[in-house]
């Protein structure tokens, strides 16, 4: 690895003569230099499209989406997945981020680990990795032999690999299918690439997840409405959705959410088709999850008229 070549290790001329600066300018420098990531990230719509239907093909199928990285990029990995369950309502396996360094990494800096290619390999065999998955690489200078070895792995299995890292021509690209390429070029301190090349991670990570989490029926409009209620601030958040989506009272919504089980995509079906949890559930889970299409598709049956008296509000 020559690192001089890499252009996140490279010298930033705008931020030269940073230490001479004054704190605001210094906050306006990083502040223009970060201004440039979201323009590096439109640039690789087309390849984050193809996989994200991908992620998607591989939910459908029973499938789980697993980012693998080392330091910043593992814990953005890690953040994006943990963030999943409560946010969707997904099982913990659906989408799972491995670090070089495993848990400690992510509190404290393991930079060693990075270096062994086939612990990635064997985290991936450990949590029952098979063709049916995704792997997504993470690594801003596109190096790092723990996400490659695990990239390899993955590809004699069969899955679908993909790498976002950002430097052109990166060694991981060499093992993806789908390569996901931010060039933000020199960070603001030299080398220091949980800067511009972090948030660069961070908005494509938010971009993978987020759009295979609607294109699966996890959102109707733009409501999160299969979120997990496991806190006070998730319970009253839930009953604002059912209010929103249903667009009925609180003492509607509260009571639909209670004879729910607490679910508010199936309280939402409830209100709004004036049927009852079980008829809700089977509905939802014939249309998939995507409740705009059981809604669509609904024809009450002889006697049941949306909004009328016999059911379990």
């Amino acid at each position: 690895m020559n690192l001089e070549e890499l252009v996140t290790e490279q010298s930033n001329p705008l931020s030269r003569d940073i230490d001479r600066k004054g704190t605001r300018e210094i906050l306006e420098i990083i502040n223009r230099e970060d201004c440039t990531v979201p323009r590096t990230v439109t640039a690789c719509i087309p390849q984050i499209t193809a996989l994200v239907d991908d992620v998607v093909a591989s939910f459908r199928k029973g499938g789980k989406l697993v980012y693998i990285g080392a330091g910043t990029s593992g814990r953005l990995g890690v953040l994006d997945a943990s963030e999943c369950p409560p946010t969707y309502g997904t099982d913990p396996e659906m989408v799972q981020g491995l670090i070089a360094g495993g848990r400690a990494a992510l509190v404290r800096s393991i930079e060693n680990a990075e270096d062994d290619a086939e612990a990635g390999a064997e985290d991936l065999r450990r949590i029952g990795f098979t063709k049916d998955d995704v792997l997504v690489g993470l690594t801003a200078s596109g190096q790092a032999p723990y996400v490659i070895g695990a990239m390899i792995h993955a590809r004699k299995l069969g899955a679908v690999v993909a790498s976002v890292s950002c430097n052109a021509d990166s060694l991981t690209s060499a093992h993806a299918r789908h390569n996901i390429c931010m060039p933000v070029g020199p960070e603001v301190v030299s080398g220091s690439t949980r800067m511009k090349a972090g948030t660069a991670q961070k908005l494509v990570l938010n971009m993978i997840s987020t759009a295979a989490m609607i294109r699966i029926g996890k959102v109707y409009g733009n409501l999160m409405i299969d979120l997990r209620p496991v806190n006070r601030k998730l319970v009253e958040r839930s009953k604002i959705l059912i209010m929103k989506a249903a667009g009925c009272d609180r003492n509607a919504a509260e009571a639909a959410f209670a004879k729910s089980g607490k679910r508010p995509k199936i309280a939402i079906l409830m209100v709004l088709l004036g049927i009852g949890a079980e008829q809700a559930e089977t509905l939802e889970a014939e249309h998939q999850g995507h409740i705009s299409e059981a809604i669509n598709a609904w024809k009450p049956d002889a006697g049941t008229q949306a909004g009328g008296e016999n059911h379990d509000r």
